[in-house]
């Protein structure tokens, strides 16, 4: 007859090998159950801005930024080094790709340069595009430049110009700013308005604005991107006579500027959802393919009268709302 000390002997070692039997088992599973319980890897999209200056797109990083959240996307922000440089976006964009990305959100700086770099490389993952369109893009997010650049020269009408209208051609290879530039021409022109036309960059117009505003005798300058609207009103704080300014965008910077009565009116639309639907987009094409394009988007004439209408504020500042 078994004692009392042997038969709680007999149970531990039950207890062990129990223990080891589950323990083998565990070991044998546990890849799988590693497999199954970990998270699915995210969607990343990396986002290739055109310009150094980040504050330029703030609000539509911002749109960018909720619309990860709600989707469950990872974001990449990265700025090139150097301003519209084709070159150093199209590292950046075969890095990105090299590295993983899922899809591109970018602002081309030279759209045709792009598709046939990525044509090249062959790159075949989503690309949503901001501003202007390209070939190879699943999606463009933009407003209608074509009628931007009516309601741009009719703004400038308005205010019945005398003198000649300089414009800014920054255009380059930017279908977008291209549109904007000849529909506010023809705008202008059939409305027999002295205008000159003028091929610029951020770096001439930062040393040589009062010297082109001397050579052209220009009155009233229109820039037709946030960049060249920014630097412009910069400029003309800092002269005598300054020429009456109108543009483009909806930087807080911009705001500023409307507000002090430096730029007589600017063109906005709604950036933070521009940045939304860009990021809604490439994150749909993952997963879906071809999608439809979202409507073109909407953009309304502000000046220093109207600035803070409650619409106006939301399209400036939309982190308040």
């Amino acid at each position: 007859m078994k004692t009392k000390k042997s038969k709680r002997s007999n149970f531990i070692q039950l207890i062990v090998l129990c223990l080891l039997g589950v323990s083998v088992v565990l070991t044998l599973i546990l890849p799988d159950m590693r497999a199954i319980l970990a998270p699915a890897k995210g969607q990343e999209i990396s986002v290739l801005l055109r310009e150094t200056d980040v504050e330029l797109w703030s609000n539509a990083r911002l749109g960018m930024e909720q619309a990860a959240a709600d989707m469950g996307i990872h974001l990449r922000f990265l700025t090139p080094t150097k301003d519209n440089s084709h070159d150093a976006q199209a590292e950046l964009l075969l890095r990105e790709v090299n590295g993983g990305a899922d899809a591109i959100v970018i602002m081309p700086a030279s759209p045709v340069d792009m598709d046939a770099f990525c044509k090249v490389q062959k790159i075949d993952i989503p690309i949503v595009t901001l501003e202007s369109t390209m070939e190879r893009a699943r999606v463009t997010v933009a407003v209608d430049d074509t009628a931007l650049g009516t309601a741009l020269g009719e703004a400038c009408l308005a205010d019945e110009p005398t003198g000649t209208i300089l414009l800014l051609n920054t255009a380059g290879d930017s279908t977008g700013i291209r549109e904007r530039l000849d529909a506010c021409t023809t705008t202008l022109t059939n409305a027999g308005a002295e205008v000159v036309e003028r091929v610029v960059d951020g770096a001439s117009l930062r040393s040589d604005f009062q010297l082109l505003l001397a050579e052209t005798g220009a009155t009233t300058v229109i820039a037709f991107e946030q960049t060249i609207t920014e630097i412009i009103a910069a400029q003309s704080q800092i002269l005598t006579t300054p020429p009456t300014l109108y543009g483009v965008g909806s930087t807080a910077t911009i705001a500023a500027y409307l507000e002090r009565g430096t730029l007589s009116a600017v063109l906005a639309w709604n950036d933070y959802a521009a940045g939304y639907l860009a990021v809604q987009a490439a994150g749909k094409s993952i997963s879906e393919g071809i999608i439809s394009a979202p409507d073109a988007l909407e953009f309304t004439t502000v000046r220093e009268e109207n600035l803070y209408e409650p619409d106006h504020q939301k399209l400036l500042f939309p982190v308040i709302y």
